[in-house]
């Protein structure tokens, strides 16, 4: 692939991933991940791509609403970062909705299959104090 494609290839694989998310599309999500995938937020240990699946099971029923903006991607050979700006609201079924934002440093990797998956995330999202 030339670096058009590739950046194409992998705002085309955030687009997926936020737009399965707001879906409830866990399997769609889970496929845009490398096996060993490490997640980063604040206040809890590093986890991996069980304990996402395992969350990310009990928010049946959460609906998710939100925007991104990918502010820097970078790609070298089978290697990509990205920068991403992203704001969330999050209701649970019969709760109070929260608003999230902030940014996330992604590291990509392309892999045997000539895919980009997800292998790295630090996500730096905060309730926005802000919000209603």
């Amino acid at each position: 692939m030339n670096p058009a494609d590739d950046e194409r290839a992998i705002r085309e694989l955030v687009q997926t991933w936020f737009t399965a998310s707001q879906q409830g599309d866990i399997d769609t999500v889970l496929n845009l991940m490398t096996d060993d995938v490490v997640f980063m937020v604040p206040g809890k240990e590093p986890f991996g791509k069980a304990a996402f699946a395992q969350t990310s099971a009990g928010m049946k029923g959460v609906r998710m609403q939100g925007s991104h903006d990918i502010r820097e991607l970078q790609v070298m050979g089978d290697w990509a970062y990205l920068r991403n700006f992203i704001e969330l609201t999050v209701t649970p079924p019969g709760g109070q909705a929260v608003h999230r934002s902030g940014y996330t440093l992604t590291v990509l990797r392309r892999e045997a299959d000539g895919r980009w998956r997800l292998c790295r995330d630090a996500n730096l999202l905060a309730a926005d104090a802000s919000a209603p």
